[in-house]
């Protein structure tokens, strides 16, 4: 009984916890092999620093989302109604992320965009945490936790890149 008992639970657990990685992954059109060249370009140069050295660049708001993987309230960011036209950078190592022609009102709270600038731009993994589980939004140069990615957002990608307006520099054209 007890056996029997173990396989119909385990067995499928098991299962669901080898597939749900790769299911996840096909989620992202974003490559995230961060050292391949894209157009005779160098290899992204990676930043990276520690605790201490970023706490002394950032606001204790911007360490706290981008480093520490918060989230800024909703309609309460500098970004989240702005409609300039730009480019939305990495408030940590001005890497570009987001161009506002892919920018879109989701009435979330959050900017949201449709498309990454590049595969040179962000990097997606599975974020369980809370409860849920997300596909969560990386800077791919200096691995700042910027949002998340959902599948309802508009054509043509579908996606929907739910992100801090604290994680985002704005430079206008």
């Amino acid at each position: 009984m007890i056996v029997r008992v173990f396989k119909s639970y385990v067995i499928p657990i098991a299962l669901l916890l080898l597939c749900f990685p790769l299911a996840c992954s096909q989620i992202s059109p974003v490559n995230n092999d961060q050292y391949h060249e894209l157009e005779g370009e160098s290899m992204l140069d990676k930043v990276m620093k520690t605790d201490e050295e970023w706490r002394e660049v950032l606001t204790p708001q911007q360490y706290e989302i981008t480093r520490k993987k918060g989230t800024e309230p909703p309609f309460s960011g500098k970004y989240y109604d702005f409609k300039a036209n730009g480019l939305y950078k990495c408030v940590c190592c001005s890497n570009d992320l987001f161009d506002s022609d892919t920018k879109f009102d989701s009435g979330t709270g959050w900017p949201s965009f449709w498309a990454p600038m590049s595969e040179q731009s962000v990097e997606t993994s599975v974020d369980t945490s809370h409860g849920m589980v997300r596909v969560e939004v990386m800077c791919l140069r200096c691995g700042a936790h910027l949002g998340h990615m959902f599948d309802d957002g508009p054509q043509p990608t579908g996606l929907r890149y739910c992100i801090n307006s604290v994680a985002l520099d704005f430079v206008a054209n």
